[in-house]
């Protein structure tokens, strides 16, 4: 069972802060739409990258069907292309598939990370235990 610390140390723990998209908005939607044609993107801020605590076989899963042990959690939207999540929503992604200092790919979606954020361990039962 997940406890009610375990979820505030996630959302309001100390983590290793790191940089985003320092520049425009329409510049990094510009940069998405470049290195990955076609696909949703989803603008956030005040965002999580969460390395999830997993087992090495749960590792090899993951890897088998070209996952990250990694997802991503947002307090704020600030734009999602296809309309999903309205401006101010919380988000949290599914497993990522690739990452980079601005964006973090999932199968359907890349976010787009605007601004400062952190980057938190946790564990899956935690990650998972929060729904819209």
């Amino acid at each position: 069972m997940v406890t009610l610390e375990e979820i505030s140390q996630l959302f309001y723990g100390a983590g290793e802060q790191i940089s985003g998209w320092q520049g425009t908005q329409e510049d990094l939607i510009a940069l998405a739409a470049m290195t990955f044609p076609g696909k949703a993107f989803c603008v956030v801020r005040q965002w999580i990258l969460i390395d999830l605590t997993v087992t090495c076989d749960e590792v090899e899963k993951l890897k088998n069907f070209g996952l990250l042990p990694a997802t991503l959690y947002a307090h704020e939207v600030v734009l999602d292309s296809k309309g999903r999540f309205q401006p101010s929503m919380w988000v949290r992604s599914n497993f990522g598939v690739s990452s980079t200092d601005y964006m973090f790919e999932t199968k359907s979606t890349v976010y787009l990370l605007l601004g400062d954020g952190s980057r938190k361990p946790a564990a899956l039962s935690t990650v998972f235990s929060f729904r819209a």
